[in-house]
């Protein structure tokens, strides 16, 4: 009678998490959570934010640190293999840092999202910000990319994903760039805000 109820537990907790739907966050090590334990990271937060609302979603780190823009679409094809129902693609950080041409990285991200609209799979963009010091004209072009982006495809848009985060020494590591813990759990909220609608 113990096996049986054992057994059945097991079986009742698989099944439950195999009805869990997916949403997958295709990022760089702002995502993976460099520096950070993986548990700490804005995605496995933003998971326990959802579960804490009622609803059963499995949220994965595709997080990979040093990923720029032009990963985008071959990562996507190998994610698809695991059925997502939502992709948010939190991308071009370092295309930013390393002065990639904006163009270029607009063009990779688009091939991204049509990529996954013909698939009917949902997606949602975090935009990024640069610092000022590549240049009004670079930070400006590079935020427009995201807005341009979102009205082009009708795609929702976390307008600034470091929001409350970037800038604040208090709230990221010593190199100024990567959030700590605590920039970890703002950014899981202003995602989450920004999500708990499309869940």
């Amino acid at each position: 009678m113990r096996l049986f109820l054992f057994l059945a537990l097991i079986f009742s907790s698989v099944l439950s998490f195999a009805q869990n739907k997916k949403l997958v966050v295709l990022g760089d090590s702002l995502t993976e959570g460099y520096g950070v334990a993986k548990e700490q990271a804005f995605p496995a937060i933003l998971e326990k934010k959802i579960t804490a609302s009622g609803k059963k979603w499995t949220v994965v780190n595709a997080g990979v640190s040093g990923s720029t823009t032009a990963s985008a679409l071959g990562r996507l094809k190998w994610l698809l293999k695991s059925k997502p129902d939502l992709i948010l693609i939190a991308l071009g950080a370092n295309d930013g840092l390393r002065g990639l041409k904006v163009e270029e990285s607009e063009k990779n991200l688009a091939e991204a999202i049509e990529f996954l609209q013909k698939q009917k799979i949902p997606v949602v963009l975090a935009g990024l910000f640069m610092p000022p010091n590549y240049g009004k004209e670079y930070t400006e072009k590079f935020k427009k990319m995201y807005v341009h982006l979102a009205k082009k495809y009708k795609v929702p848009l976390i307008p600034f994903v470091l929001e409350k985060v970037a800038g604040n020494p208090k709230l990221n590591l010593a190199d100024g760039i990567h959030p700590n813990e605590e920039g970890h759990k703002i950014i899981a909220e202003t995602v989450y805000q920004e999500l708990k609608g499309l869940l």
